[in-house]
Parts: C-alpha cells; sequence; structure tokens
C-alpha cells in the first residue's frame, strides 16, 4: 500500500539518513585499516622524504649521522615498494570484516519510503529490507 506523500517524504529522509550513516561507517572502517596496515609504508617514506638533501633536508640529529641521500634514497623506494602488497593485505582485511559484519547488506532500498510494509530478515541479519532475500551474500 502506498504512503501519503509527506510521510514518503519523511521515510525518504530516515532512509537517506540512515544510508548515509552505513556509507559513514564503511568510510570509518576503511580509513582505520588501511592507515593501520600502511603504517610502516608511511613511516618510511616519511623518514626518506624528510632526511633528503634535495627534498626537506631536516637536521635531526639521525639524519646526519645515519641516513645520508643514498639510505634516503632506498627508504623512499622501499617504501614505495612494499605499498603494493600492503594495499593488498589490507582491502582483504577490509573486505572481509564488511562481510562477516554485513555492512553492505545494510544498506535500504527507497523503496521502503514509497510502499508501507516489510519484514526483517532472519538469521541474525542487523538491517531490515522489504522482500529480502536470506540466501543474499555481498560476494559470490
Amino acid at each position: 500500500e502506498p504512503r501519503s506523500p509527506w510521510c514518503c517524504l519523511a521515510w525518504t529522509l530516515v532512509i537517506g539518513t540512515m544510508n548515509s550513516l552505513v556509507f559513514l561507517l564503511n568510510l570509518l572502517l576503511m580509513f582505520v585499516i588501511f592507515t593501520i596496515v600502511l603504517l610502516p609504508t608511511i613511516v618510511v617514506v616519511y623518514f626518506g622524504f624528510q632526511c633528503h638533501s634535495q627534498v626537506l633536508h631536516s637536521s635531526a640529529r639521525y639524519c646526519k649521522s645515519i641516513l645520508d641521500d643514498n639510505s634516503s634514497s632506498a627508504l623512499i623506494i622501499l617504501g614505495f615498494v612494499i605499498m603494493s602488497p600492503l594495499l593488498v593485505v589490507a582491502m582483504a582485511i577490509y573486505c572481509s570484516l564488511a562481510r562477516r559484519l554485513r555492512l553492505l547488506v545494510c544498506f535500504q532500498p527507497y523503496s521502503l519510503a514509497v510502499y508501507k510494509g516489510g519484514r526483517c530478515c532472519g538469521e541474525g541479519a542487523p538491517c531490515c529490507a522489504r522482500g529480502c532475500n536470506t540466501q543474499l551474500k555481498a560476494w559470490v
């Protein structure tokens, strides 16, 4: 049964807000995972650029005594080389968590705002959807 226009507008705002929150939760989770996994790359590239004389040329003690231009260049190259496998690891961790937490199933269709009714998915699914299939999988 269709909703009234004002009710439809209110439910559209509620569903839009909920979808935006789910999107922000996904984005926050992705940011945290990528930051933690890519931290070694960030540190190595930072110290390489900080101590290289052609870039920042810091006057820190470790830059003068330990790292010269050749070792700074080696750090920069090493950081960019180890970035590729770490990006794959970070994406695998995010996809695993998103699948386990069923974050991609939480997005609601706007047809819930137009029509009354709908039911919740069973088997511990955290979100409700109109006519949802319990066999639904985010990845096949």
